[in-house]
């Protein structure tokens, strides 16, 4: 089992302007007009360089940190990273005072800068995020951490100028985890695989002698849970990504529901088939009490149906946010992803394609992961599955990418909260 190491930040808030948003968030239509910003190079000096180098074999970190910030704003639809091209000050001159004249002559509204020095195996980063328009800063911020972390760091400044030029909190400084997938569609190898939300830092939970379906992380931790077949038998896994510590939470024969965490991380609930009836019950995770919470063949007394729509409905899930259900729905023989209210109302369909499902959401509830197959010949030729994300909008659709064909995401919280 892979051991992945949750690595401590030290934050410095060196100032923060007055609150407010250049960019309004329509989630029914799409952003027609990101906002142009510039993504300066972190200025980093002679000597950072060399120590880069011993420490990352890579030579200029600062730049490399930039580049992650710049496409972390450019997937999420609502930026434009200006080229850097046709930057005429230079990222140390920037970074302490920029001449706003010359950063508006290229059109960019809001810029960011900073400077990275690596010391005593030690990783500094300060990044300053500059108001073009109004000619003033919005917020500095330092980070000290160890230089194997330069990723996160990129990560953690996309979230924060995407919270203070959105007003909402950003989605950047999280993982995915999926179902790993190779071989013929006849014989497929399935592990459990863990990625940065960028397609970077891929680790391999799992060997592949079993296979592995559905992991679910919990939404107030970075605890998995995901089910096994164990000599053809269904098993219910807990995995706690930071310690790599795994244990068998039950063996349940007839089971038909994967297991799911509840909104506060305490239990699991699952669907399996005891004594001819197929029931919903629950576990809570502290002192390993199942409950039955529906009696077959009646769901239960209190349940409400909220789509009516032509077609089939499967896999809801709940928003973080509380306002939406995300869904896949087959009608006329394709498969869509598409969000409602939670009272049914409001449908809306993102995407449709020949068979696509599973959608799982970003931790600010504003973009939706999913995994698409491809057709296949009679001899299973041509078979894939890759991952997929789409805004609310509707608009912003693009593939995830991943070393090998992948399927059933989730979506982890936020590793800084």
């Amino acid at each position: 089992m892979s051991r992945i190491i949750n690595l401590v930040f030290v934050i410095f808030f060196l100032s923060l302007g007055k609150a407010y948003s250049l960019i309004e968030i329509d989630i029914t239509r799409g952003n027609l007009d990101p906002l142009p910003i510039a993504v300066s190079p972190l200025f980093q000096d002679d000597i950072s360089k060399k120590n880069s180098i011993n420490e990352l074999k890579i030579e200029n970190v600062g730049s490399e940190i930039s580049l992650v910030v710049e496409n972390n704003l450019k997937i999420s639809g609502l930026f434009n990273p200006l080229s850097k091209e046709a930057f005429l000050q230079k990222p140390d001159i920037a970074h302490l005072k920029p001449r706003f004249e010359d950063w508006a002559l290229i059109k960019a509204q809001a810029l960011i800068t900073g400077k990275v020095t690596i010391d005593d195996k030690k990783l500094k980063v300060e990044f300053r995020l500059w108001d073009i328009l109004a000619g003033r800063e919005m917020m500095a911020l330092a980070f000290t951490t160890v230089p194997s972390n330069w990723r996160r760091v990129g990560h953690i400044i996309s979230d924060k100028v995407y919270q203070r030029l959105t007003g909402e909190k950003g989605y950047f400084d999280t993982r995915i985890i999926y179902v790993s997938e190779e071989g013929p569609k006849t014989a497929r190898v399935k592990k459990l695989a863990i990625m940065d939300q960028d397609g970077f830092n891929t680790k391999y939970l799992t060997l592949g002698n079993e296979l592995v379906l559905t992991p679910r992380f919990n939404p107030t931790s970075q605890m998995v849970t995901y089910l096994s077949y164990f000599k053809n038998l269904p098993r219910v896994y807990l995995l706690d990504i930071e310690t790599g510590t795994q244990e068998v939470v039950g063996d349940f024969p007839g089971m038909t529901f994967a297991p799911r965490f509840s909104p506060d991380g305490k239990k699991i609930i699952m669907s399996f088939a005891k004594d001819g009836n197929s029931d919903i019950y629950t576990m809570d995770l502290e002192n390993r009490i199942v409950e039955r919470i529906t009696n077959h063949p009646s769901i239960g007394s209190n349940v409400k149906r909220i789509s009516f729509g032509k077609g089939l409905y499967g896999t809801p899930v709940w928003s973080p946010r509380g306002d939406l259900i995300a869904f896949t729905k087959l009608h006329k023989g394709k498969f869509y992803i598409g969000v409602m209210r939670t009272d049914g109302s409001g449908e809306r369909l993102l995407t449709e394609n020949y068979y696509q499902e599973a959608p799982s959401w970003s931790p600010n509830g504003r973009v939706l992961i999913f995994y698409r197959e491809t057709k296949s010949n009679d001899k299973g030729e041509g078979f894939s599955a890759k991952l997929w994300s789409i805004d609310l909008t509707g608009y912003n659709e693009r593939q995830v990418q991943t070393e090998t064909d992948a399927s059933d995401p989730s979506w982890s919280s936020l590793l800084s909260n």
